[in-house]
Formats: C-alpha cells, structure tokens, sequence
C-alpha cells in the first residue's frame, strides 16, 4: 500500500503531522495479514520476540552488510502480533485498582507514546533505504500500538488522564529520532527494574503482569534496534560527517537532560504530564514497592533485569551501554560510602 511521503531532507515543514499519522495507520506488519492473533500465535510470536539468533555466518561487524541484514532481520522477525483491542484485563481487587490508578506515570506515559510515533515515522520517512525505512516503520506502528495499549489499560481500570496535546510533527528528524531513542533507552532501562520490582513486590497481581508483559519486551526490542543503528551508523559515515553526527548526538544529550530537570520542556506536554516525567522513577519506585527501596538498590535491579531481557538476542548484536555503563559506575561510587539506605 502506497503512502505519500514528505519532502527530501532533515528539515521538516509544519503541518506534516496528517502525513506521518497516516504512514503510520497504514502501515502493515509482518505477518499480521497472514496468521490471526489467536492464543497460541501470540505464546509463540512472544517466545520469539525474547529469543534470537541471526543466520548470518561470522561476525557482525558494525556497518557491514550482514550488520545491517542482522538487525532489520531481528526487529521484523521477532515482532509479536498481539492485538491491543482483544487483550483481556483482568479483574481488579478494590486495593490492587486503587494502587494501580494512583501510580504517577498514565498521562506521561500516553503523551510520550504519542510524540514518538511520530518521531520513527518522520525519520522512516526521509530514508532512502529501504530496509531500514520499514523497520523504523514499524517501530513506529508498535509505538502507536503501545498508546492503544495503554488507552485501553486506563479505561479498562477508570484512570483518569488529562487532555491530550496536539502531537506535532518534529521539525529536524535526525535530531528528534535521536532525542526518541536515546530517552526510550533511558526510561526502558528504568521501567525494567520497576516492573520487577512492581512483580516481587506484589503490587500488580500476576495476571496483569502477565497481560503487560510484551508491551515491556518489546522495548527492549526497541532499544536493541536502535543500539545498532547508531553503531551501523556511524561505521558508515564519513569522518567529517561523523564529527557533525557525535555534536548532534552531544547536543541530544544536553536536551535531554534539560528535560529531565526541567530547564526545556517537550512541546505540547502540559505541566502535570512534566512534573510525572520528572519525578518518574523517584516516585514509580516508592509507588510499586511494598518496602522503601533505596536508589543504588532500584540501580541494581534494573542493571540485572536490562541483562536478562537482553540476553536472548544474538550476542554478535550490539548491547545499549550507556545507561548500563554509567549506572554500574553510579554504584560503584556507592560502595566506597555504605550507609543502612542505598
């Protein structure tokens, strides 16, 4: 099915947002005209979303053409095909839905959703190759799937949201996909060690963690892909064009810090949804934990939870290091000073 793409370049116009939604709405995924999503094909799309292996022989060296085969390879053939309309929330006790309605994260959660659709598509959009145009795509697809999740998740249980902004199309893709993906790396990193230990803890009851499950794997599905794209990447640029692409990816980093202690603010997130984001993993670790639960304690839990989700994939695959490496350096600095609340 044909979608009328934007114009050529990293500069996008305003009003390209009706285009971007559309390529996203049309977009067919694997599989997913082939095999119903009955039961046992989504139990077995989810055993191999978590479990893969290239067929590609040798090693994968960043930027070479197996490279590039492997990853597109991964992220289409471990798609899971579950479908957010027929998934089946079960049944709350009054105290587990009072928990689960009280935690601080639903509006940011949607909005950020929202925004990143977008953000794959306009990159997608601009690619000439089409490999990694469809993958990208479809990242796009599973991150408006995410938003219908999550839109059914709080009618189901009564949450209540706040409006909805208008999501607009980014204005420079390349710097708005990296913004995407370096923040989806950071706050997947975190949710992994909160949704674990929301699961020991006790605070969701096991059947809507099994529920909730793929929408988490998926992520790290997502932050896989896009650990490998920036390592094909920048093998293939040009040494004066990878000097541009690292001051880019700097410049990323300090907007994205500006977010996180609200110096900048994301266009079109209202000041509840800012003030949720900022105080997200203080105040989602406190939420979930039937303990208090000291911030080098939730370190280690994410650290070990990011290893076992990741360790499926074929290891000659890049790993996310970033937030792993500092946060292994993080609690190293915590042991040279113990204290009876880490």
């Amino acid at each position: 099915m044909s979608v009328t793409r934007l114009n050529v370049g990293d500069v996008l116009e305003g009003g390209a947002e009706r285009l971007l939604e559309e390529a996203v709405f049309r977009f067919v995924p694997p599989e997913s005209t082939k095999h119903p999503a009955t039961p046992s094909t989504v139990e077995a799309a989810d055993r191999t979303a978590r479990h893969w292996t290239s067929t590609e022989a040798g090693p994968l060296t960043p930027g070479s053409a197996a490279h590039k085969r492997a990853i597109c390879a991964m992220f289409q053939e471990t798609f899971n095909p579950y479908r957010p309309s027929v998934i089946a929330w079960p049944a709350l006790g009054p105290d587990a839905l009072r928990r689960l309605q009280s935690l601080p994260i639903w509006d940011i959660a949607v909005q950020t959703e929202g925004r990143a659709r977008l953000s794959f598509a306009a990159y997608a959009d601009g690619l000439e190759d089409a490999e990694f145009r469809r993958a990208i795509m479809l990242n796009a697809w599973e991150e408006n799937r995410h938003k219908e999740v999550l839109s059914h998740l709080v009618s189901a249980y009564g949450i209540a949201l706040a409006e909805e902004p208008p999501y607009l199309a980014p204005r420079h893709r390349e710097f708005a996909f990296l913004v995407t993906g370096y923040s989806e790396s950071i706050d997947s990193f975190f949710a992994f060690g909160l949704f674990e230990l929301a699961k020991q803890s006790g605070f969701f009851p096991p059947e809507l963690v099994e529920t909730f499950e793929p929408v988490i794997q998926e992520e790290c599905r997502h932050i896989l892909f896009f650990a490998n794209w920036l390592a094909w990447h920048r093998a293939n640029l040009s040494w004066w064009r990878r000097l541009r692409f690292e001051l880019r990816v700097a410049a990323t980093w300090v907007y994205i810090a500006g977010l996180r202690i609200g110096l900048a603010h994301s266009v079109g997130t209202n000041n509840k949804a800012t003030q949720q984001e900022s105080n997200f993993t203080v105040n989602g670790a406190q939420a979930v934990a039937a303990v208090e639960i000291g911030f080098l304690d939730l370190m280690q839990i994410c650290l070990q939870e990011n290893d076992r989700r990741l360790a499926g994939y074929d290891s000659r695959l890049c790993r996310p290091t970033r937030i792993p490496a500092l946060a292994r350096f993080v609690l190293g600095v915590g042991k040279l000073w113990p204290s009876r609340k880490r």
